[in-house]
Parts: structure tokens; C-alpha cells; sequence
């Protein structure tokens, strides 16, 4: 049964452009890198996606080993689009990545040409789409020419079955020859994306920010909660079923007092805002004007309607910015 959406879902959200492009995104678009697996409940998975369509929410971003296993997210998200979105895939942008391992032998994984191409007609039939909106080369590979996999990536975009290229975790000399090999294959890049959130500010020190701007690109963000390490989750340990407790990407032993000491100050300073410490670290890397979108997980519609709250709190004054700067740069020591 096709899904009938809210009629004012597009008066709730605010869009920006991708770099130079005329593609613009929701400010919040929806990752689905966790919750999405072969493991997870499907009705818990399609409620989401349907409450982030219902808020404006258009953006959908996916890899091709988000699971787990591998290629679960796609075929899941396949299933919602076609039995409940696609009278609407035209008002969506999926987006899908390849660049980590996905089958066995020397053809699966990296940035090969022969890798990317395949791995993108995979991403396709588990989707159930004929195109997918932005194509990412996911990581770069020191062992094939740049050259190689741009072009693979622009070939996707030539042959129709991608309409925009993208690649993300690449540093800012990569971005820059990337953007540079995209061009030359008359495929301009419209998308860098990189982890960025209030306890990891490479992307501002190591200028991947300013790489892709200056390329014409914008930059999506994703891990803004440091994998949910800024929420109030784990102030008071590490709760059983929470990501920490079962999750490789955030173990339990990484949560330290004074880790957490530093999380308390930057709760505190986010209820003076009258904000969670959530919404209030989505806002803070949306008053980046090089950011096109923040990407957000959730394992429940909750979550998610949590995190679109960020668009409703105050801007950031300029002595809170300072405060913000002093907090995080204040010496790790527990709290007593």
C-alpha cells in the first residue's frame, strides 16, 4: 500500500545547494548505515523512513555494505520504496557508495573501475531503481589512478545510471584532484562527505571544508553525534542494547570519565540554549555555510523527530561560539 505523505512536508524543512549544482538538500537527510540490517525489524525501519519523507526529509543516504550483511540496507530500502514510495521516487535522492569490501576475491573492493561499475549495477537491483541521484566513491585508493576510478564514476553518471558524482573521506589535496579528474570527464563533483561533529574538527583543521568549496562541491556530514557519544546516552554509562554496548564503531571501553566529563560540559551548555546536546551539535555544524546537509541515524521514528528539532533552535551568537571553543579545547579531567 503506497504511502500517502504529509501535505506540508516540504513547508517544515529547509534546503541548501549543493556546492555549485542545482541539486539542494534537506538540511537533515536520513543515514542508513545502522538499523537497516538483515537483523533489524522492517516495520521499525519503514516507520522511519516514511515519518523523515513526512518532515521534508528527501535525502536518503546508503553504501553498499551497509547491513549487516552487506547490501541489507539497499534491498530493505528497496522493499519500502516499492511498496509504499514509488509514486514519489521523483521528490526523493538516494544516494549509494562503493569503496569497501563487498565479495571475495581481487575485484571486489577498492576503487578498480571493473569494482565500481560492478558494484553500482549491484547497488541497482537490490534498490529496485534505474539510477540512483549521487553516486560516492566511498574511500581513496592509493593503488589505482585517481583517474581510473573518477572516470568510472563519471561513466556511471554518462550511461544514466547515476545523475550526480560524489567521494567521500578523501583528504583536501584528494578532493582537489578528484573534483579535477571529474571535470576533465565533463562531470563536475557536487559532494565531498566527511565525519564532523563537535569532538572531531578535522574537517575545519585539515581544510576538507574549504577544498570542496573551492571545487564548487558541498559537504554532507556524516557521524554528527560521534556515533551518539553527543547525546545525554551515555552520561551515566553505557545503557544495555545502546550502540556502545554491541557496536564495533563505538566501543564502551572508548567512553573515559573524562570523555564523558567533557560531554557533560557541552550538555550543560546546550540546556542554556534550552536545547538537547543533540540538537544543539546538529545545529552547530549547520552554521557552517560549506555544509549542504547533516546526516542522521536513528533506530526509531523518535530519534529521528529528535534530531530534526535542531532546525528550530536558536543561532549561535558569536561570545557562544568562544564558549563552545573554550569547552572543547578545556584540559580532559574527570569530573570530581
Amino acid at each position: 500500500m503506497e504511502h500517502a505523505p504529509s501535505p506540508d512536508r516540504y513547508d517544515r524543512m529547509r534546503y541548501r545547494r549543493c556546492g555549485a549544482s542545482g541539486l539542494r538538500l534537506p538540511e537533515i537527510s536520513l543515514g542508513l548505515w545502522h538499523n537497516f540490517g538483515g537483523g533489524d525489524d522492517f516495520e521499525t525501519m519503514r516507520r522511519m523512513v516514511l515519518a523523515a519523507f513526512d518532515r521534508g526529509v528527501t535525502h536518503f543516504d546508503l553504501a553498499n555494505n551497509y547491513g549487516p550483511p552487506p547490501g541489507s540496507a539497499e534491498e530493505n530500502f528497496g522493499r519500502i520504496l516499492a511498496t509504499d514510495l514509488r509514486a514519489h521516487r521523483d521528490e526523493l535522492v538516494v544516494s549509494t557508495k562503493a569503496g569497501y569490501g563487498m565479495w571475495p576475491g581481487p575485484y571486489g573492493d577498492h576503487g578498480s573501475r571493473k569494482y565500481l561499475l560492478a558494484s553500482l549495477d549491484q547497488s541497482l537491483r537490490r534498490l529496485g531503481l534505474e539510477y540512483v541521484d549521487v553516486f560516492y566513491h566511498h574511500r581513496p585508493d592509493p593503488d589505482t589512478p585517481l583517474e581510473e576510478s573518477m572516470g568510472a564514476v563519471s561513466d556511471a553518471v554518462r550511461r544514466g545510471k547515476a545523475l550526480y558524482a560524489a567521494v567521500s573521506n578523501y583528504d583536501a589535496a584528494g578532493v582537489r584532484r578528484a573534483a579535477a579528474a571529474l571535470r576533465a570527464n565533463g562531470t563536475p563533483m557536487i559532494l565531498h562527505q566527511v565525519r564532523y561533529n563537535l569532538l572531531d574538527r578535522r574537517a575545519e583543521t585539515e581544510g576538507w571544508l574549504g577544498a570542496a568549496a573551492e571545487s564548487g562541491a558541498g559537504t554532507i556530514v556524516f557521524s554528527p553525534l560521534a556515533q551518539g557519544v553527543l547525546t545525554d546516552r551515555y552520561l551515566k554509562g553505557v545503557p544495555a542494547g545502546s550502540r556502545a554496548s554491541r557496536n564495533a564503531f563505538l566501543r564502551a571501553d572508548s567512553l573515559t570519565p573524562a570523555l564523558l566529563a567533557r560531554v557533560a560540559r557541552l550538555d550543560a551548555f546546550a540546556r542554556e540554549r534550552g536545547q538537547t546536546l543533540a540538537a544543539m551539535s546538529l545545529a552547530w555544524i549547520l552554521r557552517r555555510p560549506e555544509t549542504t546537509s547533516v546526516i542522521v541515524g536513528a533506530s526509531r521514528p523518535e530519534q529521528l523527530l529528535a534530531s530534526l528539532a535542531a532546525l528550530d533552535g536558536p543561532a549561535f551568537a558569536d561570545d557562544e561560539l568562544a564558549r563552545l571553543d573554550a569547552l572543547l579545547s578545556a584540559p580532559d579531567s574527570p569530573a570530581p
